[in-house]
């Protein structure tokens, strides 16, 4: 890639994390080597994790946090530990250019929680390879990310089975 951008995927409606995805089933398809660090989603075994699997070693996702619920004004020291532990290596991974593309899944609610100070997401944004796309996912985007980007979809909630009481889905939302 000869100019990698910066994407972001951001509201409140269902499919940042899915259109992240989609991007990377066709990146694969043309053999550029994709990393995913999804932020806040540890231990769940979403079917994408499968799906990496078997498109590895041009698809690789690592999982950094816990399965449960952070406190946004009191997050515990372990959440802190992990995301910032995950920032890094996706920081380490875009700087050494081991991946054509990088997705940082849910890194905007990770800077929301002040897991990840906003700071250090602006100066990654300002720093990354020219051959490097960057795609951030997640709610909350703040303004500056908004500023910085090449690209900004929001998805919006017009209306959603969840409120009928229809719970995740395996092969849907899991």
């Amino acid at each position: 890639m000869k100019k990698g951008l910066i994407q972001v995927y951001t509201g409140n409606g269902k499919g940042k994390t899915t259109a992240a995805l989609g991007l990377a089933l066709r990146a694969v398809g043309h053999g550029l080597k994709v990393l995913m660090v999804q932020f806040m989603k540890g231990n769940v075994q979403y079917g994408e994790l499968e799906s990496a699997k078997k498109l590895s070693p041009l698809f690789t996702i690592k999982q950094v946090g816990r399965e449960t619920f952070i406190s946004k004004s009191n997050p515990d020291l372990k959440d802190l530990q992990l995301a910032r532990e995950g920032f890094e290596i996706a920081k380490r991974k875009i700087q050494n250019k081991e991946y054509d593309i990088v997705i940082l899944d849910e890194i905007n609610l990770a800077v929301d929680y002040d897991l990840i100070p906003l700071s250090e997401i602006l100066k990654l944004m300002d720093s990354k390879p020219e051959t490097v796309e960057l795609i951030l996912t997640g709610r909350n985007v703040k303004p500056e990310i908004l500023e910085r980007a090449d690209l900004v979809t929001e998805m919006v909630d017009r209306k959603h089975y969840y409120e009928k009481g229809v719970p995740a889905r395996e092969g849907i939302e899991i």
